[in-house]
């Protein structure tokens, strides 16, 4: 079978706008409001539209130091020195195929509490998503999830003929898992697999423990359930729980995570799932196989040094809820947010904005319809933050 051209979960992003334009351009399927989004054509209006304004934001090489990067959420400070240590070390097997990996699936199961054949790696997060697509949508199938979402799944569906069910946000911006599971159970023989991004992202909400075990005890048994959990690192609702429990069960449950939030290793790629080896061994072959020995030294290092971890995760919650108090007291909405960025209603369209910012040196986060009139910002450092608003009273000053 022919494989798609590797995405990594940011290429993702620059082609997220067709799966979630043509959300605004089909019908609702029933009355709990889910609809189903065609393969390929649709919103391809729209994508060349958000691909050339993209374009006009896009640094050149000699400026992008000197930017302030909030459109990623990325780890601003980058990978700790224990971890940029081992990766220094790493650089000797440079020449070498076959080379000693520290066994870095291994430590990331027992870092888990799973085994060592539960582990998938891939480069970058995005791949494993990639994959589950692959592996799971390629028989006509159809992936249910909610909208606004990381749409990159639907687009990703999409660009193999696939299609994607969504349902939209409730009034607060949570899931609704209760119209998942009817979204599910309605169309089971055509379901190839949901999808949930918890916490969210674009908003940042959560999904309560209890609503995942619900979704999962009330849908078929043999329907597989993505769970990417990105910005798993970030979330301190005593509601959250990751879903990595489940895989233990036995459930048709694939968790994905990301050494590129808290880790500071973005730019190396590499991800994993934490799954079944039943669901391992439909999708392995699917993946490329292709992570470098830095990455690999730098995750196992970044797992072991729990004191750049703990501060990483501290500093990043407390600058997230200095800023979002700090826009609360302007009179913006901002949803509550649990992972490294935040979501604010600025009452203007979010594509004008974000030009606006990057007049400041500022790069935020692209659109994310339907909430076109919000904006996406990640959490950078405190001096960062601190440029942030300033920047934000000007270009709000009236």
């Amino acid at each position: 079978m022919p494989r798609s051209p590797r995405l990594s979960r940011r290429d993702f992003i620059g082609r997220s706008s067709a799966g979630i334009a043509s959300v605004a351009t089909v019908a609702a399927a029933t009355s709990v409001g889910f609809a189903t989004i065609p393969s390929r054509a649709a919103g391809r209006d729209w994508r060349i539209r958000n691909a050339a304004a993209d374009a006009l934001l896009r640094p050149e090489a000699d400026d992008y130091d000197d930017l302030i990067k909030l459109n990623y959420n990325e780890n601003p400070y980058g990978p700790s020195e224990q971890v940029v240590a081992a990766m220094t070390e790493a650089f000797k097997y440079a020449s070498r195929y076959g080379y000693p990996d520290r066994a870095v699936k291994s430590v990331i199961a027992e870092h888990h509490g799973v085994e060592r054949e539960n582990i998938l790696l891939g480069a970058g997060s995005g791949e494993i998503l990639e994959v589950v697509g692959l592996s799971l949508l390629s028989r006509d199938k159809k992936v249910v999830g909610s909208d606004p979402s990381y749409s990159a799944v639907y687009s990703h569906a999409s660009g193999i003929h696939a299609e994607s069910i969504t349902v939209p946000l409730r009034d607060d911006y949570s899931q609704d898992i209760p119209a998942l599971i009817d979204a599910t159970n309605r169309h089971y023989r055509d379901v190839g697999f949901v999808y949930l991004c918890n916490p969210n992202n674009p908003t940042g909400r959560p999904i309560p423990a209890d609503d995942v075990r619900n979704l999962l005890d009330g849908i078929p048994a043999d329907v597989p359930v993505l769970i990417d959990e990105a910005y798993h690192h970030f979330a301190e609702d005593p509601d959250y729980a990751s879903a990595i429990p489940h895989v233990l069960e036995g459930r048709r449950v694939i968790v994905a995570r990301t050494f590129s939030k808290l880790f500071g290793l973005a730019a190396l790629r590499l991800g994993f799932a934490v799954t079944t080896p039943e669901m391992i061994s439909v999708m392995e072959p699917y993946t490329t196989g292709s992570i470098n020995a830095l990455a690999k030294y730098g995750a196992v290092a970044a797992l072991e040094d729990t004191d750049a971890q703990r501060h990483m995760r501290d500093r990043t919650i407390a600058l997230r809820k200095k800023t979002s108090d700090e826009l609360r007291g302007m009179g913006y909405d901002v949803i509550p947010s649990e992972t490294n960025f935040i979501m604010v209603q600025t009452g203007r369209p979010a594509r004008e904005v974000r030009t606006a910012f990057r007049e400041h040196g500022i790069v935020v986060g692209r659109p994310f319809p339907p909430l076109l009139n919000h904006l996406r910002v990640s959490i950078g450092s405190e001096k960062e933050m601190a440029m942030f608003m300033a920047a934000f009273r000007e270009i709000f000053a009236a």
